[in-house]
């Protein structure tokens, strides 16, 4: 997603541009390439020597510099940006940029740009609500700027409130976001599902499994970088809130199913990788069941959880996943026909390389059309990416669909 992507980094003159060196690093790991625009006052906080440690690129500190790759055309890197990251940006550069000042190498390529421009704003408390700065910021956002941030906590004047540096991933989610706006899936809506459904038992006590959620959440993000608006119906995970994705949280299969209801009204695609209970308890105890009242044991009836991909019907693509721990092809291609999918992806949860929790998979995708490809094993994102190629070129074949499923 970042591979070859140029990314300027814009740092101003905050206490905050310390944490920056950790965007840099983490940008030019992924791949980008990353060029460091530092104003003045940043090189008082942090040195330019740190930045070209990371990212093996020239500084820039001045806006005429004879031993700079950028010195001859002072705006030469608004052409070769693809996106313009302003992190940390004060008040003061808010200020500048808003007022069309280019007085120095950070402000000239801004105002220069064709690129999206990212700003991570960070400042005193006071000043971010001052109302000069607020209508710069009001100013900024009606031209087309993207923000991310602020955050609320305690600042370095002591205060808490607004104005601390937004989480150095979400600032990269963002990047992402913005690079991807115009790939394969955009324009479309795709509703992904995440994450272990529980069904209580008592207020304590819930039926679950050991899904993690991170396959789910990997499909999401993949999704939101090429393009699409993304609906993420999770349950509940340790995992982080996915940045520009529309989360909605739930519980149990029968709220996920009236979370699914809804969203697919206007969706493209439906992915369906939560891991969602068999059986749910028949009654829930109003209190917590206790040890010494249920005698040698405690037996429970159960019933059926809703079968969200077989009930759920409409004119969109249906992607299913099976955990599987035998017989794992067969007992795919038959909940391919059962639920009616486009795409099934099953994978052997008893592997401990592919199981819950791991940051890798190794699945097998069949198709509708019978076509079976055996993936080797790849972190999620990778599978997710894979998953989705199969999803675009389906899209361009949704007639077809349309009319296998008895879609008018």
């Amino acid at each position: 997603m970042l591979a070859n992507k140029t990314i300027v980094l814009g740092i101003t003159g905050g206490i905050a541009a310390y944490k920056v060196a950790d965007l840099a690093s983490k940008l030019t790991q992924a791949g980008a390439r990353v060029e460091i625009i530092m104003t003045k006052s940043a090189t008082e906080f942090i040195t330019p020597l740190t930045f070209r440690s990371l990212t093996h690129r020239t500084v820039v500190t001045e806006m005429f510099n004879v031993n700079s790759e950028f010195s001859i055309g002072h705006v030469a890197l608004a052409t070769a940006a693809d996106v313009i990251v302003i992190a940390p940006a004060t008040a003061n550069i808010v200020a500048k940029i808003a007022g069309g000042i280019a007085d120095d190498m950070l402000s000239a390529t801004v105002l220069a740009t064709e690129a999206p421009v990212i700003v991570a704003p960070a400042m005193n408390v006071n000043m971010y609500q001052n109302p000069a700065t607020q209508d710069n910021l009001a100013k900024l956002k009606a031209r087309g700027f993207i923000f991310v941030g602020p955050g609320y906590g305690r600042l370095a004047s002591g205060k808490i409130g607004m104005g601390r540096l937004t989480d150095i991933e979400e600032i990269i989610g963002t990047i992402k976001q913005v690079l991807g706006r115009s790939g394969d899936l955009a324009g479309k809506n795709i509703v992904v599902t995440a994450g272990g459904t529980q069904e209580a038992i008592d207020p304590v006590r819930y039926i679950g499994n050991r899904s993690s959620g991170k396959m789910g959440y990997a499909v999401a993000e993949a999704a939101r970088d090429r393009g699409a608006k993304v609906t993420l119906i999770t349950a509940p995970t340790a995992l982080s809130k996915p940045v520009g994705v529309a989360v909605t949280p739930v519980t149990t299969a029968v709220q996920m199913k009236k979370a699914v209801v809804k969203a697919v009204a206007q969706t493209d695609v439906l992915i369906m990788v939560a891991a969602v209970a068999d059986y749910q308890p028949k009654s829930v105890a109003k209190g917590k069941i206790k040890k010494e009242t249920t005698g040698a044991g405690l037996t429970l009836e159960l019933v059926k959880t809703p079968d969200i991909l077989a009930e759920v019907k409409g004119d969109f693509i249906k992607v299913g996943f099976a955990a599987e721990t035998e017989d794992i092809v067969a007992n795919a291609r038959k909940k391919l026909a059962n639920k009616q999918l486009d795409i099934i992806a099953v994978n052997d949860v008893t592997s401990p390389d592919s199981g819950f929790g791991v940051d890798t998979n190794r699945v097998t995708l069949i198709s509708h059309d019978g076509k079976v490809e055996s993936l080797p094993l790849m972190s999620k994102r990778e599978v997710a990416d894979r998953i989705l190629d199969k999803v675009v070129g389906m899209l361009t074949k949704k007639p077809q669909s349309q009319m296998r499923r008895g879609v008018s």
